[in-house]
C-alpha cells in the first residue's frame, strides 16, 4: 500500500504544472505518429540490413555533390560552412544547454514536473539512440571525406534522432501553455524545421546515409510521441485521483 501511494505521488508530481492538451484528440495523434515513425524506422531498418537501400542512399548522397567530383559539395565555401554550424545544432553539448536552460526555466518557476520530463524524455532518446548504433553496427559513408568529426557508426542518426526529441519535446511542452493556435503551430513548425535542416546537414556534410537519417527522423518521432503520451495519460490520472479526494 506505501509504495502504490508512493507511486501516486511521483506521477502526481511529474504531471503537476503540465498542460498535456486535449483528453480526447491528443491521444489519437500521439499513437498514430508514434505508430507510424515505428513503422518507418522498422522497414528502412531492414532494407538497410538486406542492403536493398544501398543504390537509393548513394544516388542521393552523391546528388549533394558536384558531378564528376564527389569529393566537393554542392554550393559555396560559405555554405559549406553554414552547414558544419548547423550540424552542431544537433550536438550533445548544444543539446545539452539547450536542455538545461529550459530546465532551469522549469525549475525557477517550480514546474519540477516539467524539468523531470524534458531531462527524461531526451535521456532516454539519447541512450536508445546509442543502443541502436551498437546494435545495427553501420560503418559511416566512406564515398567522400567527412566535413565534421564523428566517433559513433552510423545508423540510426544520432543528430537526426535526439534532435528531433529534444526540439518536439520542448515544443509540446510550449504549447500546452499556449491558447493561440497560430502561435502553437509556430512553435511545433519551429520546431520541426530545426530537426529536418540538422538531419540535411548530417548528409550534407558526408557523415550519414539519407536513410540514416530519414530513421532518426521517425524514431525520433516516435519517442517523442511515446513520452508524450506517457505523460498525458499521467496528467489524466493525476487529475482523476484530485477529484476523487475533493469529491464530497
Amino acid at each position: 500500500m506505501t509504495r502504490y501511494l508512493q507511486s501516486e505521488r511521483i506521477m502526481g508530481w511529474l504531471a503537476k504544472g503540465i498542460r498535456t492538451g486535449n483528453a480526447h484528440r491528443l491521444p489519437v495523434v500521439l499513437f498514430a505518429i508514434l505508430t507510424l515513425g515505428v513503422y518507418v524506422f522498422i522497414e528502412i531498418a531492414e532494407e538497410m540490413a538486406e542492403g536493398e537501400i544501398r543504390r537509393i542512399d548513394e544516388m542521393l548522397f552523391l546528388s549533394l555533390r558536384v558531378a564528376g567530383d564527389p569529393t566537393t559539395p554542392l554550393g559555396p565555401p560559405w555554405f559549406q560552412e553554414t552547414a558544419v554550424e548547423i550540424t552542431a545544432i544537433g550536438g550533445y553539448p548544444l543539446i545539452i544547454l539547450t536542455l538545461a536552460a529550459v530546465a532551469g526555466f522549469f525549475i525557477v518557476t517550480r514546474r519540477y514536473g516539467a524539468a523531470a520530463y524534458a531531462v527524461l524524455a531526451v535521456g532516454s532518446g539519447a541512450l536508445l539512440t546509442q543502443t541502436l548504433k551498437q546494435y545495427y553496427g553501420r560503418p559511416r559513408p566512406d564515398l567522400v571525406d567527412h566535413l565534421d568529426t564523428v566517433h559513433t557508426l552510423s545508423f540510426p542518426s544520432g543528430h537526426a534522432l535526439v534532435t528531433t526529441v529534444a526540439y518536439l519535446t520542448i515544443a509540446s511542452l510550449v504549447i500546452g501553455f499556449l491558447d493561440d493556435r497560430r502561435a502553437r503551430i509556430y512553435v511545433l513548425s519551429v520546431a520541426v524545421f530545426v530537426a529536418f535542416i540538422v538531419g540535411f546537414s548530417r548528409v550534407y556534410v558526408g557523415v550519414h546515409w539519407p536513410s540514416d537519417v530519414a530513421a532518426g527522423w521517425a524514431l525520433g518521432a516516435a519517442w517523442a510521441s511515446l513520452s508524450w503520451l506517457i505523460l498525458h495519460f499521467l496528467h489524466l490520472r493525476s487529475r482523476g485521483r484530485i477529484k476523487q479526494e475533493s469529491a464530497p
